[in-house]
C-alpha cells in the first residue's frame, strides 16, 4: 500500500484560513488593544450588539465560536467591566442569558467607525466585489462542514 501524497503546505486550506485570519487581524488589533479588549471579547460585544434582545448565552457560544468555559470567563471579565449584563431565563432557569449595557453599546459604537475603517481599507485594496465574494465563498465552505453532533455520534458509533 502506498502512502497518499499530500497537497504542498502553501495549499493546506486550514493553513491559508489561518494565514489570511492573521493577516486581518492585524489590522484590527490595535484598535481593540486600544480600548482594552481581546478578540475574543470584541467578538461577544460584536454578537450582543446585533440585537436589542439578552441573547441565550449558549447561542452567543455557538455565534462567537467560543467554547463554554472561556466564554465564561470572558462573560464574566465583561460583566464586571459593566459592559454586560447577565440573568437567568424567566422561561427556562437554566438558560443564562447576556446582553449590553448602555456602556457596552457605548463602547461599541465608538469602536465601529474605527472598524469599518479597516474594512473600507480591505475593500479599496481587494475590491468590493471581491470582498463580498469572498463571504460568500465562506459561507459555502462553512456550510459544507459536517454537524458537530452528527461527526460526534458517528465516532461514537464506531469506537
Amino acid at each position: 500500500m502506498t502512502d497518499p501524497v499530500l497537497r504542498p503546505f502553501d495549499q493546506s486550506l486550514p493553513m491559508a484560513l489561518m494565514r489570511a485570519r492573521e493577516a486581518t487581524m492585524r489590522r484590527f488589533r490595535p484598535i481593540l488593544s486600544a480600548h482594552d479588549l481581546t478578540e475574543q471579547q470584541w467578538r461577544v460585544l460584536r454578537a450582543l450588539d446585533q440585537t436589542a434582545e439578552a441573547l441565550d448565552v449558549g447561542d452567543v457560544a455557538e455565534a462567537t465560536c467560543l467554547l463554554g468555559p472561556s466564554l465564561s470567563r470572558i462573560l464574566s471579565n465583561l460583566e464586571q467591566r459593566g459592559l454586560i449584563r447577565r440573568r437567568t431565563d424567566k422561561h427556562d432557569q437554566r438558560k443564562s442569558l447576556a446582553s449590553l449595557t448602555a456602556k457596552g453599546r457605548r463602547l461599541v459604537a465608538r469602536i465601529a467607525p474605527l472598524s469599518e475603517e479597516q474594512y473600507a481599507d480591505l475593500e479599496s485594496i481587494v475590491g468590493t466585489d471581491d470582498l463580498y465574494r469572498l463571504f460568500d465563498l465562506l459561507e459555502r465552505l462553512i456550510d459544507t462542514a459536517p454537524n458537530a453532533d452528527h461527526e460526534s455520534h458517528e465516532l461514537k458509533e464506531s469506537a
